[in-house]
């Protein structure tokens, strides 16, 4: 019978040991809890939206168009004349049938339009600058 408080002091050692061992287990798994919550907000941001869910608040602009869509669409407005910038965003809006009320989406449109439709005119392509109307950019097609 005098091994009986050994055999509990080590079975006493043994609980410390794993409960120990368990929480910090808890605690890793907490850590990728958030590490997981974080990816999958990423993934809300970068993913475009479906039909019938709104644009999320925080969205990567860029993705919303395929390579050379926004000029392609700029050409296409501007075939009726010239157009200023927000005017441009405004079509590309309804014409990808985005919330046109959105005011964020159409200042994110219309840098968008402004960056594409600069680089067309580095490029020497078919639009060009042709002034300003009340800090608006106005362009045309020649």
């Amino acid at each position: 019978m005098s091994d009986m408080p050994q055999v509990l002091n080590t079975l006493h050692t043994k609980a410390d040991k794993i409960a120990a061992h368990i929480a910090s287990l808890e605690a890793e798994i907490d850590q990728a809890r958030m590490a997981l919550a974080h990816v999958n907000a990423t993934i809300v941001l970068f993913e475009a939206p479906d039909a019938q869910s709104r644009q999320p608040a925080l969205m990567d602009v860029n993705r919303l168009f395929k390579r050379r869509e926004v000029s392609q669409l700029c050409a296409e407005a501007l075939q009726g004349g010239p157009m200023d910038t927000r005017a441009l965003a405004l079509y590309i809006i309804r014409k990808k049938g985005f919330d046109e009320n959105d005011r964020h989406l159409k200042k994110a449109v219309a840098f968008r339009v402004v960056q594409a439709l600069r680089l067309q005119e580095k490029r020497g392509g078919p639009i060009k600058r042709v002034g300003k109307h009340q800090n608006v950019v106005i362009w045309e097609r020649s």
